[in-house]
């Protein structure tokens, strides 16, 4: 009697068929829209392209011009970062410029005048800027206010306390002296100092990059502001990429009621967030404070704004859900180089304002398209 073995091409051909059946196969150019980040990148380029073309050879690209736009784009990406992150759990905070000039005056006015070490100065901050943050969050969660009108209130509440504290104390709205007392400090130099130096160092030495008349490098190092920017990209991407926290914060912006029937805590996400907020606003204080000596009440000022507008630029929907850590800091980056850009091009700085709203307005709309269009391909 013969036996009949089935050939091995027919169990793969069922698979596959049956593969077919069940999964919708999406083309490599559908996976790139939906990707969040894509309009930011694609800005990023154009902005970079046109600075080349019309500053080129201004000292933009320089490695002092390098540094110059690549700091201010770090100082809005730290909060821009924290931002993000609240967007895509579906909440704002309209406090975190003010919580920069509140945070600032809680470092300078113990360690200037009651003469604190900076460390504890910088704790002091620290701890009292995440218990501001855990009271936002716990308001809005548990009273069910839109987190717009609950940052809201905060936002004048901290930039009055600011103002009346460091009258009360000092009274004065700027209080300097602090680089005095931050000289020795061990924790002073993860804020205000600088790293690679001796990079810059044998840059300049090989010619790769500029020198003062007296042989110094126009770079002496990077600030710890950029260095907390890189640092804090990386481990949110991680966190909301890779970690079961992530998929709360995704699944808590998206529906949070159908998050909450599967096990989510979201109000804890939520508070927690908020608290993330607040201490991304008090890097950027700590850095400043320690970079410049002093802290001003009006420090921040309109900063929540330049926030979500990076955030939205990096793909943020406003409804929640939906972003990308590495979209708000290439929106942090046009921010920076755009701001830095027209000043190397000889613009007029007036048509900066402009060219934001500009480019939210742009942001918005190609989000909205490219979610349309994603939506309807699956």
């Amino acid at each position: 009697m013969s036996v009949t073995t089935p050939s091995a091409a027919a169990p793969a051909k069922a698979a596959s068929e049956n593969h077919d059946e069940r999964l919708r196969q999406v083309s490599r150019l559908k996976r790139l829209l939906s990707r969040p980040e894509l309009g930011s990148i694609s800005g990023a380029i154009l902005v970079f392209l046109f600075f080349a073309i019309v500053a080129g050879d201004s000292g933009m690209f320089a490695a002092d011009g390098v540094l110059n736009w690549t700091t201010v784009s770090a100082q809005l990406g730290i909060i821009g970062i924290g931002a993000c992150m609240l967007m895509i759990g579906g909440e704002f905070d309209l406090s975190i410029g003010s919580m920069i000039g509140f945070a600032g005056m809680m470092i300078a006015i113990p360690a200037v005048y009651w003469d604190w070490p900076v460390w504890l100065a910088l704790m002091f901050a620290f701890s009292g800027a995440l218990a501001i943050g855990f009271t936002n969050g716990f308001i809005v969660v548990k009273t069910g206010l839109p987190s717009f009108i609950v940052s809201l209130a905060f936002l004048f509440i901290l930039r009055g306390l600011t103002i009346a504290l460091s009258i009360l104390f000092t009274n004065r709205t700027i209080v300097g002296g602090v680089h005095d007392r931050a000289e020795g400090d061990w924790l002073a130099a993860a804020f205000g100092g600088e790293i690679g130096g001796w990079l810059f160092a044998w840059l300049a030495n090989i010619g790769l990059i500029g020198t003062y008349p007296n042989g110094d490098p126009l770079v002496s190092g990077i600030p710890m502001v950029i260095v907390w920017w890189m640092l804090l990209a990386i481990v949110c991407s991680w966190v909301l990429m890779r970690t079961k926290y992530g998929n709360w914060i995704f699944a808590t912006g998206g529906d949070a009621k159908a998050a909450k029937n599967v096990g989510v805590p979201t109000d804890r996400v939520k508070i927690s967030l908020f608290m993330f907020t607040a201490f991304c606003a008090t890097v950027l204080a700590a850095c400043q404070v320690l970079e410049f000596g002093s802290a001003a009440a009006d420090r921040g000022l309109l900063k929540e704004f330049e926030a979500i507008i990076a955030a939205v630029i990096g793909g943020a929907l406003l409804t929640g859900g939906y972003g990308s850590v590495v979209g708000a800091c290439f929106g942090a980056l046009i921010f920076g180089v755009v701001q830095m850009g027209i000043n190397f091009a000889g613009f007029n700085s007036d048509w900066f304002r402009v060219f934001l709203g500009a480019m939210l307005l742009v942001a918005v709309l190609f989000n909205n398209y490219i979610r349309k269009r994603v939506t309807e391909a699956h």
